[in-house]
């Protein structure tokens, strides 16, 4: 098994236009104008999840903290006042060199759910996310290792 990089694990975090590409639940995603703090995406969601839409804003972009904040501002779904940050950060796992990847959030409980529902299913959509993240990331590290050198 390989040990992505946090650059490599980054690339993938940092692009708030393209989500879907670690993001099993997310088919589609269009960015209105350039990609800056406020922007605004529109992710359509695969089916088997309570949503089909979902309009969030791009809150933080820092490059070279690794941090990247989304809000939700908008959408079929009953997440309200929903926001996230998530950090890439470079960290020594087992004596090898690894990627460690923190996301926290935080969200108003829907009428009719608890607390601890609304976090269940919040904690488990982002541990299937970070669970692809990983998955993609190691594939990117093998395809950049196997990368022909003589490519000039």
């Amino acid at each position: 098994m390989s040990n992505p990089t946090d650059l490599t694990v980054w690339s993938l975090v940092r692009r708030f236009d393209q989500p879907q590409k670690y993001k099993p639940f997310i088919s589609r995603c269009v960015v209105q104008g350039n990609l800056e703090i406020g922007s605004l995406r529109e992710v359509d969601v695969k089916s088997g999840l309570p949503a089909t839409t979902s309009t969030e804003r791009l809150e933080l972009l820092d490059d070279d903290e690794h941090i990247l904040s989304i809000r939700i501002v908008g959408g079929d779904h009953r997440l309200r006042n929903y926001s996230s940050i998530i950090s890439v950060h470079p960290e020594v796992i087992d004596g090898r060199p690894g990627t460690l990847v923190i996301e926290s959030f935080i969200v108003d409980v829907p009428e009719g759910n608890t607390q601890d529902e609304t976090c269940y299913f919040v904690e488990a959509l982002i541990k299937c996310n970070l669970k692809s993240l990983a998955d993609v990331s190691e594939r990117l590290a093998v395809q950049d290792r196997t990368e022909p050198i003589d490519r000039m």
